[in-house]
């Protein structure tokens, strides 16, 4: 009895670990995020789809999508950022994600209607019916892109540095399998709205999308409710104030903490006893001012973080046109790579970056947090090295001699392959499958006629050599961006969180936005090679400044070797750190 009681047990205590850890709330955090990622990359890959169709198989709308949403996170971003700090974290979660799925399923429904009825609307007020439709769905997708940054700042920089507590090690694994359902939801879901309107209609599409959205968003509501009742902590939310005074009684003497303590006292009771009035007092001006106050206040913040150059040097990636976006595949094309091959360079580069979560994690233990970043920005660049090699080898179409600026009144409005998503390393998802090969001649013909359309095949020497070098610089490039993100959730404190990451997301938009218009002036192939070097030195750049910040950071023990110490994941506290963490 004994020796079979004995294996029973066990099996009960496995079984109770197992149900205790798929009911945690980190494992609801997981799921909560990969059903709203995957929805999130459908609808990013099937709109642009939506309004290539729309409009003729023309990349203008989806241009115009991009501009907006870009410069929309650009402008906005500390301002969305300063709502997620000032109000609770239930509160914006839920609020963010209602917004986010209703506009994609408001969306969906109108486009749905133009598909249907296009025909009728074209000759309603001479197409101005139409024109206004177009409008209305990039004003509402630009609203949902706007509640998934919300959303993204909320849960993946504040609710997950709170549901791991204390423990580092915790954070950073939960940071990593974070990135891990973004890079395979990157492929997958991509994937499967493509079957489904390739198999069936853009209609049909858009109303799965709908419909996904809405189901999702349910399930998604009451997640964010069980983790929120499974963390008390999630209820507790230092304010700006508050947090000031701590960092002011944490440089006192302990003698002098209790006087300080009522006098905070007495100020809270002040200000709340005054606050009627000074609402009274706000005029017009003052409101109108208070966004752009808020703006500047930001970026100033951003200023004075201690993190500030790790985080300049994570926007500086996104300046590059080394990643799968739609103007690396177009170059791809015109070098006689098939969708197929690139199909797999892009399963490929998902695998890499998904090895790349993996060397975060174990490097952070052996080595410490930001040398992970200075090992992981050696590597990337490194690899990147094989990319500015292939510029020269046999079958690279680059020609000093064609300028780079010929006929670009012309290609303007025909060529702007801008992002309707952005992540470091130029991982857009622009479903362009289609059209995607004419993307850098600036037309919807393969109008190009140099050297790289003839009949005669080219060295795949060039071409090879890059692809090498981007699928392999990923391993670098994502263990750097989540020793970043890291970074910033360990040395901001509480009260600034979504400020300082939404002022973060700008920069990461204008130097991706930099990039896309880098390409609009010089569109042609023979541009390419000049725009690679370009992106290199972009990325070099990028890792000077974060160079420069573990200098600044470790000092003296900057060239110390790893070891497998614990202790050594202390060196991500930064002088002046005042996080939770």
């Amino acid at each position: 009895m004994a020796r079979g009681a004995e294996p029973a047990g066990e099996r009960r205590r496995r079984c109770g670990s197992v149900l205790g850890y798929f009911t945690s709330a980190k494992f609801l955090l997981y799921l909560g995020h990969a059903l709203s990622t995957w929805g999130d990359r459908m609808w990013h890959f099937a709109v642009s789809v939506f309004l290539v169709e729309l409009y003729g198989n023309s990349l203008l709308l989806t241009a115009v999508y991009g501009l907006v949403v870009a410069g929309s996170v650009l402008l906005l971003g500390a301002i969305i950022g300063d709502w997620v700090d000032k109000n609770s974290r239930l509160k914006v979660a839920q609020t963010s994600l209602v917004v986010q799925n209703a506009s994609v399923i408001l969306c969906g429904i109108i486009l749905m209607i133009v598909f249907w009825f296009k025909t009728q609307l074209l000759t309603l007020y001479h197409g101005w019916l139409l024109t206004m439709c177009y409008i209305l769905v990039i004003t509402i997708a630009n609203i949902a892109n706007l509640a998934s940054t919300a959303t993204a700042i909320t849960i993946q920089r504040d609710w997950i540095v709170v549901v791991a507590g204390e423990d580092r090690s915790k954070l950073a694994d939960m940071n990593a399998t974070i990135r891990r359902i973004d890079q395979l939801t990157n492929i997958l879901a991509p994937m499967a709205v493509g079957q489904i309107m390739t198999f069936g209609s853009p209609m049909i599409g858009c109303g799965f999308i709908s419909g996904w959205n809405l189901m999702s968003m349910c399930v998604e509501y009451l997640l964010l409710w069980k983790v929120y009742q499974k963390t008390p902590t999630l209820a507790l939310k230092c304010s700006k104030v508050e947090e000031s005074e701590l960092k002011q009684l944490n440089a006192k003497k302990d003698n002098d903490m209790k006087p300080a303590e009522g006098v905070q006292l007495i100020v809270e009771k002040d200000v709340s006893g005054f606050e009627p009035q000074q609402e009274k007092e706000v005029g017009c001006a003052a409101r109108v001012a208070e966004p752009f106050i808020t703006f500047r206040d930001g970026w100033v913040a951003y200023y004075n973080q201690p993190v500030f150059l790790a985080g300049m040097g994570l926007a500086f990636l996104y300046m590059t046109v080394l990643g799968f976006d739609c103007i690396t595949t177009g170059y791809a094309y015109t070098q006689g790579l098939s969708g197929s091959v690139l199909s797999l360079l892009m399963g490929a580069s998902a695998v890499t970056g998904i090895m790349g979560t993996v060397a975060f994690t174990w490097l952070r233990r052996k080595c410490g947090l930001i040398r992970t970043g200075l090992i992981s920005g050696v590597a990337q660049f490194s690899c990147l090295i094989l990319c500015a090699i292939s510029v020269f080898m046999p079958g690279s179409p680059m020609d000093l001699t064609v300028s780079p600026f010929a006929d670009i009144s012309a290609r303007l409005f025909k060529s702007e392959p801008l992002p309707t998503i952005a992540s470091p390393g130029g991982e857009t998802e622009m479903a362009l499958a289609t059209g995607v090969p004419n993307v850098l001649n600036g037309s919807t013909t393969p109008a190009h006629s140099g050297p790289e359309m003839s009949p005669e095949p080219v060295p795949l020497i060039s071409v090879s050599l890059l692809f090498a070098g981007v699928i392999a610089a990923r391993v670098g490039l994502w263990s750097f961006d989540l020793t970043v993100t890291q970074l910033l959730q360990e040395n901001v404190i509480e009260s600034e969180r979504g400020i300082i990451n939404g002022v973060q997301n700008s920069m990461n938009y204008l130097l991706d936005l930099l990039h896309f218009i880098m390409v609009i002036l010089a569109p042609n192939p023979e541009a390419f090679g000049l725009l690679v070097l370009i992106s290199v030195s972009f990325v070099a750049m990028g890792h000077i400044m974060y160079f420069r910040f573990a200098q600044k950071s470790l000092g003296k023990q900057l060239f110390a070797c790893c070891t497998p110490d614990p202790k050594a994941v202390s060196d991500s506290s930064l002088p002046g750190n005042t996080s939770t963490v």
